[in-house]
């Protein structure tokens, strides 16, 4: 099913649809722009940090940076936007969730921003269709229990605001529920990755039995692109994206058996240690996800397997550091 967004679609470049990005330079936010960049398209990647235009691109593409807390950054990012992608999350400790439940500029971001940005489009004039408004969050969601994460709590916030935005009419609301991404950039895959590199053990709260979602950031950015396509029929909802489940166990020794292979060592041990005290009722359960509506409305489905991910990962991780020396 193609839409207006589709790569399909012919339109000369005064007329193609605007889709901005927000959050454009962080590890899923460049995927997201360099899945859209072969669009017909014009593309507004909004980054506080530096970012380059993917190379070979279809789309017009420019680039704007701002810090999106800062009074009229908002306005000026979406202004005109047929659709907006917001990736713009509060995290710190190489892309940690859980600075949410002690930094107070967490709940401006994680929350603050989206209500911003709802404003913004519900504002917007011309009097045609309102805007699709696509919000990555966390399939931490799903876990309604009173122990879940500070992070999962604002993030179920913002969708109850981009949901009732979406019934108001002020915008077409799709939140998207992703799993753990698998990126080289930040996350737990690149930071085991390089311990193991470096000869120390991989170290796991509980016995290695819970079991996560996985994903790959490329198959990630490719379900916001789909998500655009399917806007209509996705509207107003609040969508598991779902991935690959593995027991951690599993995947700490994958990442050891891999980096192995660059090191010529023996692989590392993976060893069950006594939780911190800011561990969370969440990291000693499995989360058990439902994400038929999405793949049924869409046809997504996670094309990178769980193994080639990893070896990416690794495989990166082991060429920055050669690189730094």
């Amino acid at each position: 099913m193609a839409g207006p967004l589709s790569s399909d679609a012919e339109w000369d470049a005064s007329h193609r649809p605007l889709v901005v990005v927000l959050g454009a330079s962080g590890y899923i936010g460049s995927a997201v722009v360099r899945e859209l960049s072969r669009r017909r398209i014009r593309l507004r990647a909004v980054a506080r940090g530096p970012f380059a235009v993917p190379a070979g691109g279809r789309a017009a593409t420019e680039v704007v940076r701002a810090d999106l807390t800062e009074e009229g950054a908002v306005a000026d990012a979406v202004r005109g936007a047929d659709a907006v992608i917001h990736l713009v999350a509060h995290m710190t400790g190489r892309g940690s969730w859980r600075s949410a439940s002690s930094d107070p500029r967490a709940e401006r971001v994680n929350v603050g921003l989206v209500r911003d940005v709802i404003a913004q489009c519900a504002v917007a004039p011309g009097g045609g269709p309102p805007p699709t408004l696509l919000l990555a969050s966390t399939n931490q969601v799903a876990d309604g229990g009173p122990q879940r994460s500070a992070y999962a709590r604002q993030k179920a916030a913002a969708e109850r605001h981009l949901l009732d935005a979406t019934a108001r009419g002020a915008v077409r609301g799709v939140a998207l529920r992703l799993p753990t991404t698998v990126g080289s950039e930040a996350g737990v895959a690149p930071a085991m990755a390089g311990r193991a590199l470096s000869g120390e053990a991989l170290t796991m709260w509980h016995d290695g039995t819970v079991r996560r979602e996985f994903l790959d950031v490329s198959d990630a950015a490719r379900a916001f692109a789909v998500a655009l396509d399917h806007a209509a029929a996705l509207d107003g909802r609040a969508c598991a994206v779902g991935g690959h489940v593995v027991a951690l166990g599993d995947l700490f020794r994958a990442i050891a058996d891999r980096a192995a292979l660059h090191t010529g060592r023996p692989p590392v041990p993976v060893l069950s240690v006594e939780p911190p005290d800011y561990a969370e009722t969440g990291d000693f359960r499995d989360l058990d996800i439902d994400s038929s509506v999405f793949r049924d409305v869409t046809g997504w489905r996670p094309e990178v397997p769980l193994h080639r991910a990893v070896d990416d990962v690794v495989s990166a991780v082991t060429r920055r550091r050669a690189a730094a020396g």
